[in-house]
């Protein structure tokens, strides 16, 4: 079944169409716009070099006295043979290098 129209109601049902579809992709883009930004920031997220960690710190450097000082070289070389580090062998053969040098 037809019904009559009134004149200019085919215009005006154009223009509200033309208007409804502009909304429509108005809407559409922006909502678009959004998951696109959002989808963005995960992948960043996931592809992200991890926060390097500090490295824990090494034990604690050995207090070794000064090299040119012969008697303390050798002071601590008899502590080291003391505490049982150092034979009696390697201690002779680190005493002759310290006072050949």
């Amino acid at each position: 079944m037809v019904l009559p129209t009134i004149a200019g109601e085919g215009e005006m049902g154009l223009l509200r169409s033309a208007a409804r579809t502009a909304v429509v992709a108005s809407t559409a883009t922006r909502v678009h716009g959004r998951v696109a930004a959002r989808q963005q920031g995960a992948w960043a997220d996931q592809t992200a070099a991890p926060p390097r960690a500090e490295p824990a710190p090494g034990p604690p450097a050995a207090t070794v006295p000064a090299p040119r000082d012969p008697g303390a070289l050798l002071g601590h070389l008899r502590e080291l043979r003391d505490a049982g580090v150092l034979t009696d062998t390697e201690f002779e053969a680190q005493k002759a290098r310290i006072l050949a040098g």
